[in-house]
């Protein structure tokens, strides 16, 4: 039997963190990422997130995922804070929303997203998307 800290090390399972106000959104998405082995934290707007999200004793999701228009502060609000945020700049970001337009997709971008998915989704899809970001981390843009 092997012993030391290769022997004792937890190996955890992915954080996501999944910003919606909409509970049954929360919930597929919640259902679907545990399935595939991610541990999952709520949040039901961009303020609730950011609060998880600055707590210094919280473990940094993996993988974040914020719903474009929700009370009090939104997705948009919300990634601007996290791209500022020195602890979580580097944190790969999904917007989820249901406007789908290419001027939304190209301002997704702007904002610092990393991954767009629009609603109604295929839970599968964003959950290959998620799978995606949370073992390669943020896409690397030339000149950044």
């Amino acid at each position: 039997m092997e012993s030391g800290p290769a022997a004792t090390a937890v190996t955890s399972r992915p954080l996501v963190l999944v910003c919606d106000d909409i509970v049954s959104i929360r919930d597929i998405i919640r259902i679907n990422l545990e399935l595939e082995g991610f541990d999952v934290l709520e949040a039901a707007d961009g303020h609730e997130a950011m609060s998880h999200l600055i707590d210094p004793s919280a473990r940094v999701p993996d993988v974040i995922l914020l719903d474009a228009q929700t009370p009090r502060r939104d997705g948009w609000w919300a990634i601007a804070a996290i791209r500022s945020h020195p602890r979580l700049a580097d944190v790969p970001t999904v917007l989820v929303t249901a406007s789908t337009t290419a001027h939304d997709r190209s301002e997704a971008a702007l904002a610092g997203f990393d991954a767009f998915v629009a609603k109604p989704f295929d839970p599968a899809d964003l959950v290959d998307v998620v799978s995606r970001l949370a073992a390669d981390g943020r896409p690397q843009v030339p000149g950044q």
